[in-house]
């Protein structure tokens, strides 16, 4: 009933990571940090000097430090100890009591301390949203996206990623910054958020990104979506470019307005000022590069 002891596995890496649904891109001024249940009752489940541990530590540290540099909110989630069971409820079912009210068990590891300035929410069910100020905290501030990382992916941190989604937030689930009862289940969680209610990425892609977007964006840019146009519409349809002709209807080759909107995004991101109803106006690639082309010149 209790978490079972964890063997070793090796960190899933960018090249292991599937295919995202949707194209979104971190941004510091939307986004907030959450930490996600790194208390030391947990990690002991685990081999503390192996993978993946040591990497989702170094990991967690590396992404803490530089969203406190992008000014991007940092919120812990931290599980009391000693739980009424009238709190605990169905939790018992499945885990029996949980965390002793000891601080060996219920501190943060050492190695990731909240500062004075961190929040930390007491956290109740699998995902972070429930019974918590989290929702709250963040519309307060503006913030619309949400970093996930911590223990275990494919239970509080995947039901966090899912509860985000169904409040209009966007998630970026951290896959190296994550970590799992096994391999099998961390693919099952990375596979799922990608596929169903979040961005999959790496650490290092993730601040590279936010530390592009802080840089703002560029005529480069905007050369380079002009460049990867097919690219991005193979990924987003799951074809090959041999498979789209530029005059093609892309409406009629399956690309919904979902996916339309996240083209634009991307697109804006870059700095290119266009719409939806540009691109589904006449839905083809020839004439998606003639905008492209043409609002390039303003950039």
């Amino acid at each position: 009933m209790a978490i079972p002891t964890i063997l070793p596995y090796s960190m899933p890496i960018e090249a292991d990571l599937p295919q995202n649904r949707v194209l979104w891109q971190a941004d510091p001024k939307r986004s907030v940090l959450l930490i996600h249940d790194m208390q030391q009752y947990f990690l002991n489940a685990y081999q503390l000097d192996a993978s993946p541990i040591t990497e989702l530590i170094k990991n967690i540290q590396i992404l803490k430090n530089e969203c406190k540099k992008l000014g991007i909110p940092v919120i812990y989630t931290a599980q009391p100890g000693d739980q009424d069971p009238r709190d605990r409820a169905l939790l018992t079912d499945f885990w029996g009591t949980g965390l002793e009210d000891k601080l060996e068990q219920t501190k943060v590891v050492d190695e990731l301390s909240p500062d004075k300035e961190d929040t930390v929410l007491t956290k109740w069910r699998y995902s972070a949203f429930k019974r918590s100020e989290l929702l709250n905290i963040m519309r307060n501030q503006g913030r619309d996206q949400l970093i996930i990382c911590g223990v275990y992916a494919h239970i509080g941190c995947l039901l966090t990623a899912s509860d985000a989604f169904m409040q209009d937030i966007q998630s970026f689930f951290v896959a190296d910054a994550v970590a799992d009862f096994s391999l099998e289940d961390h693919q099952m969680a990375i596979k799922y958020a990608s596929s169903r209610c979040a961005v999959t990425i790496t650490t290092q892609n993730l601040l590279d990104s936010m530390k592009q977007e802080i840089s703002g964006t560029s005529k480069d840019n905007a050369e380079l979506m002009e460049e990867k146009l097919l690219e991005t519409v193979c990924n987003l349809l799951e074809l090959s470019p041999s498979e789209i002709d530029e005059e093609d209807n892309l409406i009629e080759k399956g690309l919904d307005s979902i996916r339309i909107m996240s083209l634009v995004e991307t697109l804006r991101k870059n700095g290119l000022d266009i719409s939806f109803v540009d691109l589904a106006d006449q839905p083809t690639l020839s004439h998606w590069k003639k905008i492209i082309a043409r609002e390039k010149q303003t950039v």
